[in-house]
C-alpha cells in the first residue's frame, strides 16, 4: 500500500488566487428534479472528471449546511480544474436546488442516494470533454461514493474524511466527544441497536429526537446494517483515502481501518487538516468555527493530493 503523509510546507500558489481569476468555466446542470454544477478547466481538450458527493444532513453542493457556509467543496472543484480536472458537484435530493425532488422522510432510503450517484456518473460520463469518471465522497458521502463505485463503471474512488466503522459505533463515538451524559449515550445505543434489527422505536428521549425521530428510523434501518470497510473490499478502482489529523469528526483511525480493505490503496494522511477541509486547530471550539469561515482556504495539500491521483500521477 502506497502512502504520504502530506505537511504543511509550501503553499501552492493556484490555491492562494481568488476565485475570479481562475479561468475555469461552471454552468448549472439538472437530471430529473437532481440540481448540480460542473466546473470544467480552461481549455476544450480531454480532462479527467470527478462526481463529487457531500456529506450527511442539509449538506448542499458547494459543502454548506445553513448558517455554516464553509464552501469547502465550491473550493475544492475550483482547485481542481485549475489541476486540469473537471468535476461535477451536486445538492443532494432533498437539498439546497433539490429540495423540490425530495420524498417524504419515511420514504427515503441510503440507497436513494447511491442510486440517485449511479445516475450523476452516467450523466457526467455523457458530457463532451470528460475522457474518464471518477467518484469523491466526503464524510457520509465517502460511503455512498463507495456503493455507487461498485455498481458503476468509474476510474477511480476518493474517500476524504470517510467513517471507517458502522454508523452506530461512529454516533457513540461523536456523542462521546461532544459530551453527551453517559445515561444519554447508553439510551442511543439501546435505540441503534433496535434499528439496526429492523425494528422501529417508538419511544425516543426530547433530547434525542433530532437523531432518531420516526421519520428518519426507516432511513436509518437502511444505513445501520451497512459497514464501510466490508463496502471499500467490494470495490475494484483504483483508491485514495484522504484524511486530516484535525478532523474532530473522523479520525486518522477511520483511515487506516478502510485502508485494511484495500491495501493497493493510496493514503494521504493531512497535517492540520479538519472535517470542512480547512487547516484547524485540534481544540473544539476554535475547530467548528473554521465550519462558518467561506474566504478561509484549504488545507494546501489536499487539492494536489487528489489531482495527482485522479491523473494518474
Amino acid at each position: 500500500m502506497w502512502r504520504s503523509r502530506y505537511r504543511y510546507w509550501g503553499v501552492a500558489a493556484l490555491l492562494l488566487l481568488p476565485w475570479e481569476a481562475s479561468a475555469l468555466t461552471e454552468r448549472g446542470v439538472s437530471l430529473d428534479g437532481l440540481r448540480g454544477t460542473i466546473t470544467l478547466p480552461e481549455g476544450n481538450q480531454l480532462s479527467p472528471a470527478v462526481l463529487i458527493l457531500p456529506g450527511s444532513g442539509p449538506v448542499d453542493r458547494d459543502g454548506n449546511i445553513p448558517g455554516m457556509p464553509n464552501n469547502s467543496l465550491r473550493l475544492l472543484a475550483k482547485g481542481l480544474a485549475d489541476r486540469g480536472i473537471a468535476s461535477l458537484r451536486i445538492d443532494k435530493r432533498g437539498i439546497g436546488e433539490s429540495r423540490s425532488a425530495a420524498p417524504g422522510e419515511e420514504a427515503l432510503r441510503f440507497d436513494t442516494y447511491v442510486e440517485d450517484a449511479v445516475r450523476w456518473i452516467g450523466f457526467l460520463r455523457s458530457q463532451d470533454g470528460v475522457k474518464s469518471v471518477a467518484v469523491l465522497g466526503h464524510s457520509e458521502g465517502a460511503l455512498v461514493a463507495t456503493l455507487a463505485a461498485q455498481r458503476a463503471d468509474v476510474s477511480a474512488l476518493v474517500l476524504v474524511a470517510g467513517p471507517g466503522t458502522p454508523f452506530a459505533e461512529l454516533l457513540e463515538r461523536q456523542l462521546k466527544a461532544a459530551g453527551v451524559p453517559d445515561t444519554l449515550r447508553e439510551t442511543s445505543r439501546a435505540i441503534a441497536a433496535k434499528l439496526r434489527r429492523g425494528e422501529r422505536v417508538e419511544t425516543v428521549p426530547p433530547e434525542l429526537v433530532a437523531l432518531y425521530r420516526p421519520s428518519v428510523q426507516p432511513y436509518l434501518i437502511s444505513l445501520l446494517t451497512l459497514d464501510p470497510v466490508a463496502e471499500l473490499a467490494r470495490t475494484r478502482c483504483r483508491v485514495l483515502i484522504v484524511q486530516g489529523t484535525t478532523d474532530i469528526q473522523i479520525e486518522t483511525a477511520d483511515a487506516e481501518r478502510l485502508a485494511k480493505a484495500r491495501p493497493d490503496a493510496r493514503v494521504a494522511i493531512i497535517e492540520g487538516m479538519n472535517h470542512v477541509l480547512k487547516d484547524a486547530p485540534p481544540d473544539r471550539a476554535p475547530n467548528i468555527g473554521t465550519y462558518a469561515e467561506p474566504g478561509r482556504p484549504l488545507s494546501p495539500r489536499l487539492v494536489p493530493a487528489i489531482a495527482d491521483f485522479l491523473s494518474g500521477r
